[in-house]
């Protein structure tokens, strides 16, 4: 009885595969560059655990064991770089996290639709164009005769070479990369208040409640899931701050605080140091990885029915 179940299981399973057989082909060309560039690359993970030689290869190369990660958590160079990808990460979590969620219950408060729509491109624009571009208009507008200090000069202030100062680095950071994804980011928010039922709010305006206690109440409430969701997956990339906004931004004068994990398994990379480049890539994605699992158990602690698994 059982055999006959589940023979009959796998011939509907099979035919169901043969009815759908092509859109499996269309299927396959993606599934195989998915594989191509992100697990057969795994492949190069030894690296990490050997004397590396070009001529001998990796396979061929001599063992090191763990001395390439001693080594690393020994430099001054990779503590400087852990210490500003862990304050710009901060950083960009604190302020650029809520700033989509934010714009969208805003977006969803207008009443005009059409002004709302100018807002949406508006903030849309930015996410199409690559940090070389909007690095080049940030060193212009920012520049010495840029529109920034000729602002500051009409209040009788003293021009700053905005992208040349340290101090001001961490700062320009955050605001550019909330400016270049705050719309984009909010597209997803917006769809799921977009999915919450009218009548929730018809009956909070019956009794009387305000638009806060609106947005407080039902809005937040309802895109909790979603927000929890992109959290995790955020927090994933907690040390992956944006190579290629961190790397045109940076100036000789303020690489001491622009040098961030990415940055510094290029330089790695560049003088040929493949071991410790390697080293200090694992050892981001091992610490990504953690923080995912432990951030997720800790809303499945709070919550069983939230969390990614």
């Amino acid at each position: 009885m059982f055999n006959r179940s589940l023979a009959g299981n796998l011939e509907d399973r099979w035919r169901e595969y043969k009815r759908n057989r092509y859109l499996f082909l269309l299927f396959l060309p993606g599934f195989a560059l998915f594989l191509l560039f992100n697990y057969v690359p795994l492949y190069g993970i030894m690296i990490a655990f050997k004397e590396y030689r070009v001529t001998e290869g990796i396979l061929g190369s001599a063992w090191a064991g763990l001395e390439h990660f001693n080594r690393l958590l020994a430099g001054e160079a990779f503590l400087n770089a852990l210490r500003n990808t862990i304050i710009i990460a901060l950083l960009k979590m604190g302020f650029g996290f809520p700033a989509p969620i934010a714009l969208a219950l805003l977006l969803n408060e207008l009443r005009l639709v059409w002004f709302r729509r100018v807002v949406q491109t508006v903030t849309y624009l930015p996410h199409f164009f690559s940090w070389v571009i909007l690095a080049g208009i940030l060193f212009v507008f920012l520049g010495s005769d840029g529109a920034m200090n000729k602002l500051v000069g009409l209040f009788g202030l003293e021009r700053q070479l905005w992208l040349l100062e340290p101090d001001y680095f961490y700062g320009i950071v955050v605001l550019t990369d909330i400016w270049q994804s705050i719309g984009w980011g909010s597209i997803i928010y917006f769809a799921a208040l977009a999915s919450i039922d009218p009548t929730l709010y018809e009956a909070a305006i019956a009794d009387g409640a305000s638009r806060w206690r609106r947005v407080w109440h039902i809005s937040l409430p309802s895109m909790m899931p979603t927000i929890i969701t992109l959290f995790l997956l955020q927090l994933g990339n907690f040390l992956t701050v944006g190579f290629d906004q961190i790397y045109n931004l940076t100036t000789a004068t303020t690489l001491e605080v622009g040098e961030i994990l990415d940055t510094y398994v290029l330089r790695r990379l560049l003088t040929m140091d493949y071991e410790l480049g390697m080293a200090a890539g694992l050892f981001n994605s091992v610490i990504g990885i953690l923080l995912v699992v432990t951030a997720n158990r800790l809303v499945k602690w709070y919550d069983r029915e939230q969390g990614l698994w």
